[in-house]
């Protein structure tokens, strides 16, 4: 780490902070130990790119910048990394410390609430590590304010004293990588966006891919599935890997109580029916918003605080974890007046479409 200054008293808010931040080398994901969900989750994440299934584009890319920042030696420029819940994000801020071989710093936008909690993690970072920061969108300006000299210059400047005695100097920080995930890429302000030299989009998953991931996921738990056990799964997942080794889990538990232990095709539409999972992979909440959005509010449109307000549901929630796939699949759309429910979403819920509704579509 960079030396400080000895002019420079410390600030006693930073001090604390820092002795608090994470910090711990990323390693590959091993077996899990007995302990629990917590530990399975992190035992199937990916530990290389190689491990990486699917989003080709996005890993392909990204081992050619690793392997370029590797041999000049050089930190990997800053990377952003958006798109839906589950779908591998924070597996990649994890897979890139691994490939570079360097300490992985984590937190969320929501935990960085002052600009001494910020700083703190700038000054314990060790050269060359990677700093993950989930829901970067959620940052206040005051913080990316203090993000940006960090990510262009590798300096933070810190404001000692106050009134018309105050003073700002400037600590150098050591070189180091920022990896930012987002959900909602529209929300960052352009200056933040535009300071990260790698950007990436990751899309949903198709049950192809998802199919191997939980061949891949049942493996390392020691589950017996056959391939039909793996596509009931895959096909019901939301085009998501967060979700399909979630309802793996779930499915291995019916199995293992209600079976043999076997994943089967039919062990897992039973099972999949019981948790309420229908063939599109819709869960009983989307189920209600698309039926909230018909029967209560003919078809739509209809605007967020008013859904929100009739199912009683945060926005965040609908706009992050359910509109995606909904959308996705055509079973909704965004209108200038509001959410509006398609044909295709008449039908899934076996409705007829209203007299007049069609011309929303």
């Amino acid at each position: 780490m960079s030396e400080r200054n000895p002019d420079i008293v410390p600030d006693p808010s930073i001090e604390a902070a820092a002795a608090e931040a994470p910090v711990r080398r990323a390693e590959p994901m091993a077996a899990a130990r007995a302990g629990g969900d917590d530990d399975l989750d992190r035992s199937l994440r990916p530990a290389r790119l190689a491990d990486f299934v699917a989003q080709e584009q996005v890993t392909t890319q990204l081992g050619i910048f690793i392997e370029a920042a590797r041999r000049r030696g050089e930190p990997l420029d800053h990377v952003l990394l958006a798109g839906p819940p589950g779908l591998g994000k924070t597996s990649l801020a994890h897979i890139i410390a691994a490939e570079l071989d360097a300490p992985l710093v984590q937190t969320a936008a929501p935990a960085l609430e002052r600009k001494a909690d910020i700083a703190a993690f700038l000054t314990a970072l060790e050269p060359n590590s990677v700093f993950f920061i989930d829901e970067i969108h959620r940052l206040n300006p005051a913080i990316e304010e203090t993000l940006y000299p960090a990510m262009e210059d590798r300096r933070l400047p810190v404001v000692l004293g106050q009134g018309a005695g105050a003073r700002t100097v400037t600590l150098d920080l050591p070189p180091f990588t920022l990896v930012g995930a987002t959900t909602r890429a529209g929300l960052l302000s352009k200056p933040l966006h535009d300071r990260f030299g790698v950007t990436h989009r990751l899309e949903h998953y198709d049950t192809v891919d998802l199919a191997r991931i939980v061949r891949r996921s049942a493996r390392i738990l020691g589950v017996e599935i056959d391939e039909g056990g793996e596509l009931a799964i895959a096909s019901r997942s939301r085009g998501t890997p967060r979700v399909a080794n979630r309802l793996l889990k779930r499915v291995r538990d019916f199995a293992e109580v209600k079976a043999s232990g076997v994943i089967t095709v039919e062990i897992a539409e039973e099972a999949l029916s019981m948790l309420e999972v229908d063939e599109a992979g819709l869960d009983r909440h989307d189920r209600l918003i698309l039926d909230t959005i018909a029967t209560k509010f003919g078809g739509g449109p209809v605007g967020l605080s008013t859904l929100c307000a009739a199912i009683d549901e945060e926005p965040d929630t609908i706009e992050d974890v359910y509109e995606p796939y909904l959308l996705q699949q055509g079973l909704i759309k965004r209108t200038p007046r509001g959410r509006v429910l398609t044909e295709r979403g008449f039908a899934h819920l076996g409705l007829p479409v209203p007299e007049g509704a069609a011309t929303l579509f």
